[in-house]
C-alpha cells in the first residue's frame, strides 16, 4: 500500500489545521471540489485534495500550489480497461457500477492515511467526500473526524430525490401516468412533481434487482448519517429547499449552500486544451448574438441526434459554439456553416462572454449552476440522473430556462430539427426568462462577496469545525474512548502505523 510522498508528513508539514478533500474521480464530481478547496486554502487552512495517480496531472494542472495532494494507487479491475481513472474515460456507461466497485477497494489506503496522521496527533478537522465514496464515513467515525458530504447537486433535486426514495409517494398516491402529478411529504404545500421529472430509477424500489440502485440505497445511509452535507447553490436560489434538505439527515446535521464553488474562489482554475481559440471566436461576435450548446461529459448522443442537432442550429439562424465530444463527427454539408464545434471548451469563461445569448444544456448542475451564475438563460435538454429535476428546477421554480418541446417531433428518441430550431428559437427571444436569469446572475455574484450569503455559510462551517476541534482537544488524552478506538485498529491489522496482518 503506498501513498505519494504528499502524505501523512507533508500534511503535518505546516502544524496548520486542514482539511481532507476526497472527490469521486469523474470531472462533473471533481472540479466544484477543486474550487471549494482553493477557497479554503485562503482560510489559514492546509487543503489536501486525495485522487489516484492517474488523475495527478490534470489535478495539479488546475489547482494552486497551495493546495497540496495525495495519490492513492487505483485499484485494478478485470472489468475495466488499463489506465481508466475516472468515468469520463469509460467507454461505456455500462462500466460505471464496475468503477464504483474499484473503488471501494481504496478503503485501505484512506484508512492508512487517517492512521498515519492519527499517529502524528494531526487528524484533520474534516474530510469532505463524494457521495459515492460512502465508506469514508466508517473510516473517519473510527478516528472522530467529521465527515461532510458531497453530491454536485441543488438542494432541489437532492431533497427531491431522497424524499421519493424513502417515502415513494407515488405508490402511496396512486399514480399510474407519468405525467400525473402527485406531493411529496416535506416538500412545500405547493409543490407538485411526475415522474417524467424523477429519475427512472427511483420509480419503483421494491425488490431493485440493478446493483447500481443497490449501492445508491446503501450509500444513501452513510449519506444520512454523516455529520453535514455541502451543496453547490446560494441561499437565494435554492432557500426553500434547504430546510427539507437537513430533515433527510441525522438530528443535528446541516447543509452548508456554499455556491457557486465556480465563483467563490478568486484563485479561478486555469483555461486549458485550447480554451483560448474558443475565446477569440466568440470575442469577434456581437453580444447575445451566439447559441452556447454542450451534452456534458457522461451523456453518449447518438450520431442521428448530432445530425438532427447541427440542422436545427443552422435553421434557427443564430451563430452557435457547439461541444461535441465526439471528435469523429462532421455536421451534414447542410449544415454547420454558421457555428464552430470543438472537442472542448472553457465553459465558465464561455458563458460568462457577452457574445453569448443562451444555452442549450443537458441541465447537469454545474453546466446549470455556471449559466445561472453568467446570468444566461437556458434550454433545458435533460438526458440522465437527476436532470430531469434540474429541468423542471429552471423552468418551473426559478424561469430561468425552458424545457425543449419533444412529445412532438421525437422519432424513436431522436428529438427532431424542427424542435430544437424552434426550442432555440424560443430562448433566444424570450426577455422575461433573460431578465429573470440576469437577476440570479447578480444574487450569485453577491453571494460569494464578503458579506454574501454563501462566503458566510463556509465562514460559519470553519468555525463550527473549529468548536467540533476545540471540544475533541478539551477531551484529549489516552482514555477509555482512544483506547478502544486504538483496539479496533488493531483487529483491523494496524499499528503504530504499521500494517500487522
Amino acid at each position: 500500500m503506498t501513498v505519494s510522498t504528499a502524505s501523512a508528513a507533508a500534511i503535518n508539514e505546516g502544524k496548520k489545521e486542514h482539511i481532507l478533500i476526497f472527490p469521486f474521480m469523474a470531472h462533473g464530481h471533481t472540479i466544484p471540489l477543486l474550487y471549494l478547496a482553493a477557497e479554503l486554502s485562503t482560510r489559514n487552512l492546509q487543503v489536501t485534495v486525495i485522487t489516484t495517480q492517474g488523475n495527478a496531472t490534470s489535478l495539479r494542472r488546475q489547482l494552486p500550489s497551495s493546495v497540496h495532494l495525495t495519490l492513492f494507487p487505483f485499484p485494478q479491475s478485470p472489468l475495466l480497461p488499463t489506465g481508466v481513472e475516472s468515468t469520463d474515460l469509460l467507454p461505456s456507461l455500462d462500466l460505471h457500477s464496475a468503477f464504483v466497485a474499484a473503488t471501494t477497494l481504496l478503503r485501505p489506503n484512506f484508512h492508512h492515511l487517517l492512521l498515519d496522521l492519527h499517529s502524528r496527533n494531526s487528524l484533520p478537522l474534516c474530510v469532505i467526500s463524494d457521495f459515492f465514496l460512502p465508506w469514508t464515513l466508517d473510516v473517519c467515525r473510527l478516528f472522530s473526524v467529521p465527515r461532510i458530504v458531497f453530491h454536485g447537486m441543488s438542494a432541489f433535486s437532492l431533497y427531491l430525490c431522497k424524499a421519493i426514495c424513502l417515502h415513494q409517494p407515488q405508490k402511496l398516491a396512486g399514480v399510474i401516468s407519468d405525467d400525473e402529478p402527485f406531493t411529496v411529504p416535506g416538500a412545500p404545500l405547493d409543490f407538485r412533481v411526475t415522474l417524467s421529472d424523477v429519475p427512472k430509477d427511483l420509480h419503483d424500489l421494491s425488490d431493485s434487482p440493478d446493483p447500481a440502485m443497490q449501492f445508491i440505497i446503501e450509500a444513501g445511509c452513510s449519506d444520512v448519517n454523516s455529520w453535514g452535507v455541502i451543496v453547490n447553490s446560494f441561499a437565494e436560489l435554492d432557500g426553500r429547499w434547504h430546510k427539507p434538505l437537513e430533515s433527510m439527515y441525522v438530528a443535528g446535521a446541516r447543509s452548508w449552500l456554499v455556491g457557486p464553488l465556480s465563483l467563490l474562489s478568486e484563485a479561478s482554475l486555469p483555461c486549458i486544451n485550447g480554451g483560448d481559440e474558443c475565446l477569440r471566436w466568440l470575442n469577434g461576435k456581437p453580444k447575445g448574438s451566439v447559441v452556447y450548446v454542450s451534452f456534458g461529459t457522461q451523456a453518449h448522443v447518438e450520431r442521428e441526434q448530432l445530425e438532427e442537432v447541427a440542422h436545427g442550429l443552422e435553421m434557427a439562424g443564430w451563430d452557435y459554439l457547439w461541444v461535441v465530444r465526439d471528435v469523429s463527427f462532421r455536421p451534414p454539408e447542410a449544415a454547420g456553416k454558421k457555428g464552430k464545434i470543438v472537442a472542448w471548451a472553457p465553459q465558465g469563461a464561455v458563458l460568462l462572454n457577452e457574445a453569448v445569448g443562451g444555452f442549450v444544456s443537458h441541465c447537469g448542475w454545474n453546466s446549470a449552476l455556471e449559466s445561472i451564475a453568467a446570468g444566461k438563460p437556458m434550454l433545458a435538454w435533460p438526458m440522465i440522473a437527476e436532470q430531469s429535476l434540474n429541468a423542471k428546477f429552471l423552468a418551473e421554480e426559478l424561469r430561468v430556462g425552458m424545457r425543449i418541446g419533444n412529445a412532438a417531433g421525437d422519432q424513436n428518441g431522436v428529438v427532431s430539427r424542427e424542435v430544437v430550431e424552434k426550442g432555440v428559437r424560443e430562448m433566444m427571444a424570450d426577455g422575461e426568462m433573460r431578465n429573470k436569469a440576469e437577476m440570479f446572475g447578480r444574487m450569485a455574484r453577491n453571494a460569494v462577496r464578503d458579506g454574501g450569503s454563501s462566503r458566510q455559510t463556509l465562514t460559519e462551517l470553519i468555525e463550527e469545525l473549529r468548536g467540533v476541534q476545540a471540544r475533541k482537544d478539551i477531551g484529549a488524552g489516552n482514555g477509555p474512548g482512544e483506547m478502544k478506538q486504538e483496539k479496533v485498529l488493531v483487529q483491523m491489522g494496524w499499528q503504530d502505523g504499521v500494517k500487522i496482518a
